[in-house]
């Protein structure tokens, strides 16, 4: 079995996807003339923009919701897992997938809002309803929605809760499958409440999560400020192949990177724009614009927080594809979240492990709740009749999963979360490619009405969209 998942995850994680990927990165960020550059400003501005309402969440709320998805273990274990495989340099081309990845984000996120409708009281939007009222191919809307159930419902959340009970029994000594009981029920408790609980609880919890841990990453730096040039440089260096000790793995630095950048900022998987649907706002771009945004957030603060606690304090290795080590500076240490515990621990030996175990146990609990949101609203898309018994089922198939992942091995759960995530990939980013149009015209509508001094409000038959409910 072991060996036909990872059959399936190198067919899906092959070459192209990664191409099609930062090609698609590239080309959104020509055709926006780099937007994510442009309106940073206006991100952070539209984050506190707007209010909730009876259909919908707040901006902050649906921001919150998407970071919550996207701020998780690839934060932690799936940067020290990315220098592992691809040395230092791997997290260049993370750095790169974000920002280019950021346009991409803006394009779905786009598009979620202006194809968004009402079911069962509130907002629900996301890759399957724009590719059947936008692309008005229903087979590939229902391909991606039962894709996405799949992933987010059975192969994803076992990454996450592998991560927390790995890292509890680590730090705390407590054994797996008491973390994965305990993180099982606290989850029951927030799922059973419905979304808006999701939106309430990831709006409190993710902000300070986040900046615990980007704190404790800045106290780092600041004891290591004399080292910032070298390790900036030796990241650059490492990434093109210019570091002798890493050049013979460059192109796993390119690849591990992309891979790991995608599973972590979620660029273009098409989970984000579920979050972004849910919004109420008085224009699509302005979700757009804040979902761009989460993806800095994600990669350039907090996975970049991790990479350089580690790479300031050496507590990492590098494989040798060839066999052995390239760099063993931690024996018998496995891969992921141990080489954060351990840099964070270098400096302060008596909280490091615990200090990493409870954000993990923050960072992967969140983004285990958005991914029941997303299930939810795949769900919701597939039976519009919103039978109360394939929604219960729903809620006790991503429970199982949760507590499966958390006694099972990380290699086994790691392989599985990508082939989650590359299915969704895949899919959505072939999807936004095809549908770029409508996200365009709104984008230009966006722009001249920000041009006459006004408050932008969409209106979809002014710009030339069709099959929009709500607009």
């Amino acid at each position: 079995m072991e060996e036909i998942i990872n059959k399936v995850n190198n067919i899906i994680w092959s070459d192209a996807l990664i191409i099609l990927c930062l090609g698609a990165g590239i080309y959104f960020s020509i055709v926006t003339r780099f937007l994510q550059v442009r309106y940073i400003k206006e991100m952070i501005k539209l984050l506190f923009d707007g209010k909730a309402s009876e259909k919908g969440v707040s901006s902050f709320q649906a921001f919150a919701i998407a970071i919550s998805g996207r701020v998780g273990t690839g934060n932690i274990a799936g940067v020290a897992t990315a220098i592992a495989m691809g040395g230092p340099g791997a997290i260049f081309w993370m750095w790169l997938i974000a920002f280019l990845g950021s346009a991409s984000a803006f394009i779905e996120a786009t598009l979620g809002q202006i194809y968004k409708q009402v079911n069962n009281g509130q907002y629900r939007g996301g890759p399957a309803y724009y590719i059947e009222k936008g692309l008005g191919v229903k087979w590939y809307a229902i391909l991606f929605a039962v894709a996405t159930v799949l992933s987010t419902a059975i192969f994803l959340p076992g990454v996450q809760s592998n991560s927390i009970a790995l890292s509890m029994h680590n730090a705390f000594d407590i054994p797996v499958a008491y973390s994965g009981i305990g993180v099982v029920l606290f989850l029951a408790l927030v799922i059973f409440g419905g979304v808006k609980r999701i939106g309430k609880v990831a709006e409190i919890v993710v902000p300070f999560m986040a900046g615990a841990y980007v704190l404790m990453a800045i106290v780092i730096m600041v004891l290591n400020f004399t080292q910032i040039p070298s390790v900036f440089m030796l990241i650059i260096k490492s990434a093109f192949g210019l570091e002798e000790a890493f050049a013979g793995v460059f192109g796993m630095a390119v690849s591990w990177g992309i891979k790991r950048g995608i599973y972590s900022n979620e660029a273009g998987q098409g989970t984000a724009p579920h979050a972004a649907a849910a919004a109420e706002v008085s224009h699509p771009v302005k979700q757009g614009l804040v979902q761009a945004f989460s993806v800095y957030v994600d990669t350039l603060f907090v996975c970049t927080a991790t990479a350089f606690m580690i790479l300031f304090t050496g507590q990492y290795n590098v494989v040798n594809p060839e066999g052995g080590f390239i760099v063993e500076n931690l024996p018998g240490a496995k891969l992921g979240a141990e080489y954060t515990q351990a840099a964070i621990g270098h400096h302060f030996p008596s909280i490091g492990a615990g200090f990493v175990a409870v954000s993990l146990l923050f960072f992967a609990f969140t983004t285990i709740m958005a991914y029941y949101y997303i299930a939810e609203t795949n769900l919701s898309y597939l039976d519009k009749s919103g039978n109360k018994w394939m929604l219960n089922l729903l809620r006790l198939l991503i429970l199982f999963a949760t507590f499966y992942g958390s006694i099972k091995t990380a290699e086994a759960a790691w392989t599985l979360g990508d082939i989650g995530v590359g299915l969704m990939a895949w899919l959505n980013v072939i999807a936004i490619l095809l549908l770029r149009k409508p996200a365009l015209k709104a984008l230009k509508d966006y722009q001249q009405q920000r041009k006459e001094g006004k408050d932008p409000v969409f209106n979809a038959k002014a710009c030339g969209i069709e099959n929009t409910e709500q607009w």
